[in-house]
């Protein structure tokens, strides 16, 4: 309890100095301070701690009482009621503190790191964010806490391939990757700022982001290069993480295709590096246009394409049953390559498939990965970006080929 009660007091007080402050002087200062946070807070904590629930509750109808008065005195130069909220606030921490210290403290902090940023985040408001910035926000919102809930999660359709809640959620994602690279775009401008973004969001969806900077390719051509650098450098991520499940699920297998691996890396480290100097040389990517940061309608666009292949795939296992491992691992990687892997590695581990056995369907779930790559990468970005960027899908898929005949 002991330990509990000087939580309470340094929730008081850390919240009651960034006010202090703020508090001003003369007869406009504000009517709570540093003391005043800390009294508060121990109010209850000890409210709690004497009635526990229902004395809480009294207690905080008592402060709120107290500070509608206070704010009814007080001067009519500023109507903002942050102190106001942030003293109720603090009397209601400071009796979570007597449950659940770690949190109680945990969220004093990020109320002072929200009441210190007042100046930033109302210059970010006003004078940084646009108001197609905005209105994205709020649609991503809407698509990710509204929408995305009430989408039912099971298999439907044609051969129960679909599944709403999965194809949303690929929605949700190239709105996210869109709007990581409008962000990346923002901080390190475009010549830089979409490659690093490629990168990055292909830890998340190598297929996503190609749609993402085809889309972006589209709104502005003067992005070509950094967009195709990005969308090659995407496929850098999907050779990565291809490397950590094969780690992680059979160490022989990964040793096996170290080489494949590595040779598909290293070129599309090598392909996106050139068209990341090509952008870094063209004149005038820093100036493009800020534009919206994402297109929600070439979301939708990717989801379906997407589900197209999910349902000819499961088609394809319908008509000819399941013809071997490496079958089922091409047809997988039509949509997702880390699923046959994982699959086929855990053959191996289970000692039901050779390490040299695996080489096969592993790189066959890779290259019908870059097939779909393919076809988003010519449908969402035009002939120009397609030009650009498969011809380093087709020499990434050769390498890993190439790198599995010394396997």
């Amino acid at each position: 309890m002991l330990i509990n009660l000087i939580v309470a007091i340094g929730i008081g007080l850390l919240i009651g100095a960034e006010r202090e402050r703020r508090k001003g002087e003369g007869p406009a200062r504000s009517p709570a301070g540093i003391r005043t946070f800390a009294v508060t807070s121990l109010a209850g904590a000890i409210g709690f701690i004497v009635g526990d629930e229902l004395l809480l509750a009294i207690v905080t109808v008592g402060v709120t009482a107290l500070t509608v008065i206070a704010y009814w005195r007080g001067h009519g130069e500023d109507p903002g009621l942050t102190t106001e909220i942030a003293l109720i606030l603090t009397v209601l921490l400071g009796g979570l503190s007597m449950q659940q210290p770690e949190l109680a403290g945990g969220l004093a902090v990020v109320v002072a790191v929200l009441l210190a940023s007042r100046t930033r985040l109302h210059r970010f408001i006003r004078s940084v964010l646009t108001e197609n910035e905005l209105n994205d926000i709020l649609i991503f919102a809407g698509a990710t806490f509204v929408v995305l809930p009430l989408i039912p999660d099971r298999s439907m359709g044609p051969y129960g391939a679909l599944n709403p809640h999965s194809i949303w959620i690929l929605v949700v994602l190239v709105m996210a990757i869109g709007g990581a690279g409008h962000i990346a775009v923002r901080m390190l401008g475009t010549r830089f700022g979409l490659p690093m973004a490629g990168l990055a969001s292909g830890f998340v969806s190598s297929t996503a982001t190609i749609a993402a900077m085809g889309t972006r390719v589209k709104a502005g051509s003067d992005v070509m290069a950094a967009a195709a650098a990005g969308a090659v450098l995407s496929t850098v991520a999907t050779i990565a993480q291809l490397a950590i499940i094969l780690g992680a699920t059979s160490l022989p297998t990964l040793r096996t295709l170290s080489i494949s691996l590595a040779s598909a890396g290293l070129t599309a480290v090598v392909y996106g590096t050139i068209f990341t100097v090509l952008a870094l040389r063209q004149k005038g990517g820093e100036e493009a246009k800020i534009g919206r940061a994402f297109n929600f309608t070439t979301a939708l666009v990717f989801a379906s394409t997407l589900s197209c292949i999910m349902v000819a795939s499961a088609a394809l296992r319908e008509w000819f049953g399941e013809n071997g491992i490496i079958l089922a691992a091409a047809l997988a990687g039509f949509v997702d390559p880390h699923s046959a892997t994982i699959s086929v590695a855990s053959l191996v581990a289970s000692e039901k498939m050779t390490a040299v056995d695996a080489v096969l369907p592993i790189l066959a779930g890779l290259s019908t990965n870059m097939i779909s790559k393919l076809v988003l990468a010519a449908t969402h970005g035009g002939r120009s970006f397609a030009v650009r960027v498969v011809p380093g899908l087709i020499l990434v898929g050769l390498a890993a080929w190439v790198g599995g005949l010394f396997s």
